[in-house]
């Protein structure tokens, strides 16, 4: 079937005309982005010399004396810097092993802000939903054990629930490495914490939940690890319910960046300082138990195995790490507390003897 010679001629100029412009629109498109890289470029580097420039600012002031203010003046710069626009044009960090190994050699950094936030609000709502199961599923093993299971441990719950601690921390670790990419101020430590807590849970996935008439004595490495992980539990409500809010009145304040999240040895306010650090002191000194009894439970040789001997050398490591970075985070804001009442001492010395001048 052909075409009428009336339609022909007006058919071809149509698709030559379409084809021409889609030539033009992918000329222009190249144009524009050949143009905005160049731009880009450009204005990377000049947000790089300026960041730089500041630093190496703040460095020098702070050997000086009488320099607080000034000080004050370029982590304000800084903060604008690295909060506005700008901040998209900042040198990233590296990726690590870590997001190479489970998503290759792709950019995770996210350009636009609101792209940004949206990572860091989606890390919070998954930590504010696994709290309360990380808290209720081994204790709801444990209670199963004592009333139905009649005090022993059958294999397959254990075990999904193992499976779904690996899920969760691989899971946070990804998640926790992406926001760092993108400006949050996470510790190493505590993206290293839960590469820990990963391993111990691959780990106890081999465990053999053995059956029978002793079957208390040869579960007592899963039942202090369902222990230990309760007392996790208890930890992340905490955090989320004691230390969220104020670093949101943080970042109100300018004192901290809206990329920034609560980390496992936050402090907050210093009502909240006399609760928390008591409470976490616990939890880490828990912690180092549980490894000391798995460790002394496998050298007994009631259950001998790699696997309790490995994740009772763990713990006691994230229990170390945990105190180490607590006692740090209290050292570091004992310091900024002591700079910020010498410069308040400071500032009445001065106004007294402007009055007394007049």
């Amino acid at each position: 079937m052909t075409n009428s010679p009336g339609e022909s001629p007006s058919v071809d100029g149509e698709v030559s005309r379409l084809v021409e412009e889609a030539k033009e629109l992918q000329e222009t498109a190249s144009s524009l982005i050949s143009r905005t890289s160049l731009e880009e470029d450009a204005l990377r580097q000049r947000v790089a010399s300026l960041d730089s420039r500041i630093k190496s600012l703040r460095s020098s002031l702070r050997s000086s004396g009488n320099s607080d203010k000034l000080e004050e003046e370029l982590v304000r710069a800084r903060y604008i810097l690295s909060e506005g626009d700008a901040a998209t044009f900042l040198p990233s960090k590296s990726h690590g092993r870590f997001l190479r190994m489970f998503l290759g050699p792709i950019n995770v950094r996210a350009n636009r802000k609101d792209v940004k936030l949206k990572v860091k609000e989606e890390y919070n709502n998954v930590r504010d939903r696994t709290a309360l199961l990380f808290l209720c599923l081994p204790s709801l093993l444990l209670m199963l054990r004592s009333w139905i299971w009649g005090g022993c441990l059958p294999a397959l719950p254990v075990q999904l629930y193992q499976a779904w601690l690996l899920y969760l921390y691989t899971g946070l670790a990804l998640r926790e490495n992406i926001l760092r990419v993108n400006g949050s101020d996470i510790r190493p430590w505590w993206i290293k914490h839960h590469y820990c807590a990963m391993a111990m849970a691959l780990i106890s996935l081999t465990w053999g939940i053995e059956r029978g008439h002793d079957c208390a004595q040869k579960q007592r490495g899963v039942q202090l690890f369902l222990k230990w992980a309760i007392m996790q539990g208890v930890a992340m409500m905490l955090q989320n319910r004691y230390q969220r809010q104020r670093l949101y009145t943080r970042i109100a304040l300018g004192k901290a960046r809206r990329m920034d999240v609560v980390w496992g040895e936050t402090a907050g306010v210093e009502g909240q300082l006399l609760l928390l650090c008591p409470i976490l002191f616990v939890l880490q000194g828990f912690e180092a138990y549980v490894g000391l009894l798995l460790l002394k439970t496998a050298l007994a040789g009631s259950s001998l195995g790699w696997q309790v001997i490995t994740c009772g050398i763990l713990l006691i490591i994230m229990a170390a790490g945990n105190f180490v970075n607590t006692v740090q985070t209290l050292v570091t804001k004992s310091r900024v507390k002591a700079k910020i009442r010498k410069g308040k001492s400071r500032q009445e010395l001065n106004q007294g003897s402007d009055d007394k001048s007049l």
